[in-house]
């Protein structure tokens, strides 16, 4: 019991030892070169877990790099002694004379430092083994008009890892564009490899303003040595001017802006029923394609309209940007006649010219004939058919004359007597009802191509082919309607029920338009037998009516 006691007063006097008790901060060299990365170290004499120093204060006038952390522990004849070191490099674009804060850690603070920032000699990194350039295409722009700038590293030796921190600038959003590209070139009979990327600039408020260049740091193989290197480029200096008082509509800042169309087929006459394919281009310099407005087909009565494909991109050409937006649209002519396509008109600003601009396509007048569509051969073959059978009777009758020619005398008298009574009966009966078995007969006759095209249509609805169930439609329109134009129009004014020609536009949205509405191919058909249905009862009663 004595022992434990002992060992927790030797315990409680060892831990105020323990603690830590120092906070220093420190810098590898002292002054440094604009542009030149330096050490910042900051150790606390004691093990540190889940704290670390702010250093955000030091963005204010510094490039900050990452922040590595490091523990060790020595025992020295017995003496335990702990440190926990942060580093983290900094660097300085401008000379001058600046401030490193004190920080804070574990209730501990350390000393302010003094640091002296010198500037770089006009002849500092010319012909040197690594250096950067930045340009930028255009030191005047406008608000939301799009420049690019451009980075290029040049490096004389073998490189091993290294970072390139992204430019900024105030007011402004920059991002990459694409994918860094590397090359080749001999700068003052020296081989270079040179790394570019492009980046986009689009500013959001007027004023002169300042890009800061990225800064590169890392290592390099000279020999058999590993060296740490860095490079700052130039700052640039650009000119952001407002959107002018007197502009209207959507602000579209460009040195150039067209429009161009496509026709397919690229004909002033089509049939009616005949989809055409229009696709709208629109293509700017000096814009995002975020910037681009969207086109819209203007309405025309006797025209369907369905929007199909978008795209947009842009690419940089020749150090601008291009802006592309490619609006198909699907036209589906419902009535013949002769139409005109209004003119689409697209107010820009000339930011050569200074001034608004319009980019045009001139108005197009398209003539569309009747449809040549006539019904399949498959609805004559009935006919067809009863001629040929009614071809055949007289052959097989003459035969027959030919058979019973060799027969006895009397056989051939009872026959022609029994053959006399036949035709008297046959007559008398038709005398009769002569117009009621026509009217049944037609009506037998038409109700039998009916069925037979239902049927058709409805073998096509459960296969979901909706082109081959969509011509059968049509057919099966031009039957019913003796319509050469316009026949489904036609039809669906007939049946006269809004969910069959909701289906019916549906079909052809999808067909034409590109579109993800669904059609129910067996609830046209279902409407269409209803609709046969309903007919046929109306028929059957009028019949019972005047019978």
């Amino acid at each position: 019991m004595v022992m434990r006691l002992f060992c927790c007063l030797l315990l409680l006097t060892a831990m105020p030892l323990m603690a830590a008790t120092s906070l220093e901060a420190s810098v590898d060299k002292n002054p440094v070169l604009a542009g030149e990365f330096f050490m910042l170290n900051i150790s606390v004499d004691d093990s540190i877990k889940g704290q670390q120093p702010d250093t955000s204060a030091l963005l204010k006038d510094f490039v900050v790099g990452p922040m590595s952390l490091s523990s060790r522990t020595n025992i020295i004849n017995g003496s335990i002694k702990k440190q926990t070191s942060w580093s983290v490099k900094l660097m300085t674009r401008k000379a001058g004379e600046y401030t490193i804060p004190s920080f804070s850690v574990a209730g501990l603070s350390s000393q302010p430092i003094n640091l002296s920032v010198k500037e770089r000699s006009s002849d500092a990194g010319k012909n040197d083994d690594i250096f950067l350039k930045s340009s930028l295409t255009n030191n005047s722009l406008f608000v939301q008009e799009a420049g690019v700038y451009t980075i290029k590293l040049y490096l004389a030796k073998e490189l091993l890892d290294g970072s390139l921190s992204t430019p900024s600038m105030e007011d402004a959003q920059l991002t990459q564009l694409g994918k860094q590209s590397e090359d080749y070139e001999l700068v003052n009979g020296k081989r270079y490899l040179v790394i570019t990327r492009n980046y986009l600039i689009q500013p959001q408020k007027s004023g002169a303003y300042t890009i800061e260049a990225p800064v590169f740091q890392g290592r390099v193989q000279q020999n058999y040595r590993q060296l740490e290197v860095s490079a700052l480029g130039d700052e640039q200096q650009i000119e952001i001017k407002p959107i002018p008082e007197n502009y209207q509509g959507d602000w579209l800042p460009s040195e150039l802006v067209s429009l161009t169309e496509q026709w397919q087929p690229d004909d002033n006459t089509v049939e009616a029923g005949t989809p055409i394919t229009r696709t709208i281009m629109l293509t700017a310099l000096g814009v995002t394609k975020e910037q681009l407005p969207e086109i819209d087909m203007p309405t025309i009565n006797g025209i369907r309209s369905y929007p199909d494909e978008k795209e947009t991109n842009n690419a940089v050409r020749d150090g601008r940007v291009v802006s592309q937006q490619s609006a198909s649209f699907a036209l589906l002519p419902q009535t013949p006649g002769t139409y005109t396509l209004p003119e689409i008109t697209l107010p820009w600003y000339n930011t050569k010219m200074n001034r608004i601009s319009y980019a045009t396509l001139p108005e197009r007048t398209i003539t569309v004939t009747p449809s040549t569509t006539a019904p399949a051969n498959s609805l004559n073959t009935p006919v067809e058919s009863t001629l040929n059978n009614t071809d055949a009777e007289p052959t097989q009758q003459a035969l027959s004359v030919q058979r019973h020619t060799s027969t006895p005398l009397w056989l051939i008298i009872v026959a022609v007597l029994g053959y006399i009574l036949w035709i008297v009966t046959l007559v008398l009966y038709f005398m009769k009802r002569s117009a009621k078995e026509v009217q049944q007969t037609t009506q037998a006759n038409h109700r039998g191509n009916q069925q037979a095209d239902l049927k058709t249509l409805q073998i096509l609805a459960k296969s979901h082919d909706n082109k081959a169930f969509y011509d059968a439609l049509n057919l099966y329109a031009l039957t019913r309607t003796d319509k050469k134009v316009g026949a489904l129009t036609h039809l669906c004014a007939m049946i006269n029920n809004s969910q069959f020609t909701a289906q019916v536009n549906n079909l052809q949205a999808q067909l034409y338009g590109n579109q993800s509405a669904s059609t129910d191919l067996e609830a046209i058909v279902s409407l269409l037998k209803k609709h046969q249905s309903h007919t046929a009862k109306s028929s059957s009663a009028l019949k019972e009516l005047y019978s």
